[in-house]
């Protein structure tokens, strides 16, 4: 009985994968570019165990001796708890100061009852997002240099002048005060999404019970886009490692190097500039390590605390 159940069952499967056959067409482009893109460059992962060589190739370069040479040459320079503190300060400050704002900004969003005033403000919103690192930066150049507009004001008022992107004490007040600018609107798209699928009986209910805006905000929008803002949550404490380097590259100078050297940004001069590809691999093999073990770590304690996870 239970092979023949099983067989009804696989026809079953095969019966719905015939049925919405265009659907699954639709998803070939996706799964080339993951395996094209993100599963067969994990080959080269095998390059931080090896002294590569660029004419041998990865498999017929020799082994690292010991193999865990680059991992503890890594942890034996002067940089490594460097970068490693400044990332993981940059990606916390982030977490606490720049996760909640997309999602009071889509609360706030949602209570505009002008639909061409809200897809105006929201497309103004989330345009930043497509910018260049290279003119966010040069943005940056223009309003906060010694030459800039602030400080034209700042002189203008009887003050004095600011070195806002020479001095260290300003360089994560511009990295993250930029990256809340650039990602705000478009990191709503997703709890805006979510707010539309509430179903406006809720609110018909709460009004005809007296509800203020307030409280339909507090009492029926925040329970129910919860869960999204708790995956949220998880898959950013996941990738706190993981700070992209161009804006911070761009933005470093002699005089910040203490707090803007982050790993991406020691990978990149480390592995692309003096061609230490081995080295430059591990380092970034321990950065993904990392991470990872912080997504499991996460997603088990959310799982525990709110029953919801990504796994």
């Amino acid at each position: 009985m239970s092979k023949a159940s099983t067989k009804r069952k696989g026809k079953g499967g095969l019966a719905r994968v015939l049925t919405a056959w265009q659907l699954y067409v639709l998803l070939i482009p996706a799964l080339v570019w993951a395996i094209v893109f993100a599963y067969y460059p994990m080959y080269g992962v095998i390059i931080a165990f090896k002294d590569y060589q660029i004419r041998a190739g990865i498999l017929k370069s020799p082994w690292a001796d010991p193999l865990f040479k680059y991992f503890q040459q890594f942890f034996s320079t002067s940089i490594a708890l460097t970068a490693i503190k400044n990332t993981i300060i940059v990606s916390l400050e982030s977490l606490v100061i720049a996760f909640p704002i997309p999602i009071i900004f889509a609360l706030l969003l949602n209570q505009v009852r002008n639909k061409k005033a809200q897809k105006a403000i929201q497309t103004i919103s989330y345009a930043p997002y497509f910018m260049s690192n290279v003119v966010v930066v040069s943005l940056i150049t223009v309003f906060f240099s010694a030459n800039g507009v602030v400080n034209y004001f700042v002189t203008s008022g009887g003050g004095k002048e600011i070195l806002f992107t020479s001095l260290p004490q300003w360089f994560r007040t511009l990295f993250i005060g930029t990256n809340i600018w650039q990602s705000m609107g478009f990191n709503a798209v997703i709890y805006i999404a979510a707010l539309t699928s509430i179903s406006p009986e809720y609110y018909e209910a709460a009004t005809m019970d007296g509800a203020t805006r307030f409280q339909q905000v507090l009492y029926i929008d925040v329970p129910m886009i919860m869960p999204t803002v708790i995956l949220m949550l998880i898959l950013q404490t996941g990738n706190i490692m993981n700070v992209g380097y161009e804006k911070a590259y761009l933005m470093q100078n002699g005089s910040n190097t203490v707090v803007s050297e982050l790993i991406s940004t020691y990978v990149y001069k480390v592995g692309l500039q003096t061609a230490q590809y081995s080295f430059a691999t591990a380092v970034g093999l321990f950065n993904s390590v990392a991470n990872f073990i912080i997504l499991v770590i996460a997603n088990a304690v959310a799982k525990k605390v709110s029953d919801i996870s990504i796994f």
